[in-house]
This record gives structure tokens, C-alpha cells and sequence, in this order.
């Protein structure tokens, strides 16, 4: 096996436990010992890949916002147009994202969390609104384009946070069908840019 293979599963496993202290004891109370403790590893192999927990949680926050913006376009080639009313559970990957990387994404409900995550979360949905896709609005009705994607991009982010802090209680296609039938009522048809 590749020492980078090795590496990142090093590495992933100090980020798990970084999680798993924050749901448990909160962020600020944690130590480097709390975590290698909690990763069954030594010290000394924590700081081979991070200088600090500071360093380990921005690891652990970037990676996965960037993951997350990755994650939108699978369902989509980039030029490809589409309209709200054919939109279906498949055209939401970052759903199936959030789902299946709930374990992190459930910091959010919590208030001595990851530090930054409650900013740069519902900022990185902004991010891909933005970078990412083209809106029409229903009868092509004139809007200031940038705030209706912030004013799209924080709804659903507020519906995300929502679903998140009810404990996933809908399925994610019941999730995604709300959230189908919200978007169309103000977007008619929308453009998948590409990264």
C-alpha cells in the first residue's frame, strides 16, 4: 500500500475524531491529546500531519466545502440547460452529498462547533450559485441577478439547515422534492455553467 494511501487514512482518522469530540465535549474544550486518544494514535504521529487542532479542523472544514462544491455538477455536463418542471431527486447530488456525509455535516447543530463552518457553509452554496449556474426567472421577470441567488442560495441553505437540525426525518427525495416545488415557483429554467 502507498504511504500516501496510508496517509490519508492517517489523516482521516484524526478528522473522524475531531468530530466525534465536538458532538461529545464541544470544539474549544478539545486537546491534541482528546484526539489521539480518540484516533488510538501516538502524539507524535498526529504531528506529522498537523501542527495543531486549528490546523486539523481547517483541513477538515475545507476539504469538505470543497468536496461539496464538487459534488453539484455530476448530474449535469456543463452548457446543459434545464427547466425546474424536469427536475427530479437525481439533479440534486449535493443532497446525496450532505446525506451521506452527515456525520460531519450535523456540527452545524451545534454551537461550540467547527470553527467557520457556520459561516462558510451556507457561503459555499452562495459560491455555487454563482460560479456555477445560470438562472431564468419565471416570464423572464427583470431582477437584480445577484441578489436572487443570494436570496435563492440562503433559502436553500436555510432549508438544508432545517432539514439537518430535524435529524433527516424526510427521506432525501421527499427533502428534494420540497425543494423542487419551492424553486418552482420563482425559477423557471436554469443553466449549468461548470466549475
Amino acid at each position: 500500500m502507498g504511504t500516501t494511501k496510508r496517509k490519508n487514512r492517517t489523516k482521516e482518522h484524526f478528522k473522524f475524531a475531531l468530530i466525534e469530540l465536538i458532538k461529545k465535549n464541544g470544539y474549544h474544550t478539545i486537546s491534541v491529546k482528546d484526539i489521539v486518544n480518540q484516533a488510538s494514535y501516538n502524539r507524535s504521529t498526529f504531528y506529522v500531519h498537523y501542527q495543531d487542532k486549528i490546523q486539523l479542523a481547517d483541513d477538515l472544514l475545507e476539504t469538505m466545502l470543497q468536496m461539496l462544491e464538487d459534488s453539484v455538477g455530476k448530474p449535469y455536463v456543463p452548457g446543459q440547460k434545464l427547466h425546474t418542471t424536469k427536475l427530479n431527486t437525481l439533479s440534486f447530488n449535493i443532497i446525496a452529498f450532505i446525506y451521506e456525509n452527515r456525520n460531519f455535516f450535523e456540527l452545524i447543530k451545534y454551537d461550540d462547533t467547527l470553527p467557520g463552518l457556520h459561516t462558510k457553509f451556507p457561503q459555499t452554496i452562495l459560491k455555487i450559485y454563482q460560479q456555477q449556474f445560470e438562472f431564468h426567472t419565471i416570464n423572464n421577470i427583470p431582477v437584480n441577478m445577484d441578489y436572487f441567488k443570494r436570496y435563492t442560495a440562503y433559502g436553500f441553505y436555510g432549508l438544508i439547515q432545517n432539514w439537518i437540525n430535524n435529524g433527516f426525518k424526510e427521506s432525501q427525495e421527499e427533502f428534494i422534492e420540497e425543494v423542487i416545488a419551492l424553486s418552482k415557483t420563482h425559477i423557471y429554467s436554469f443553466e449549468y455553467v461548470g466549475k
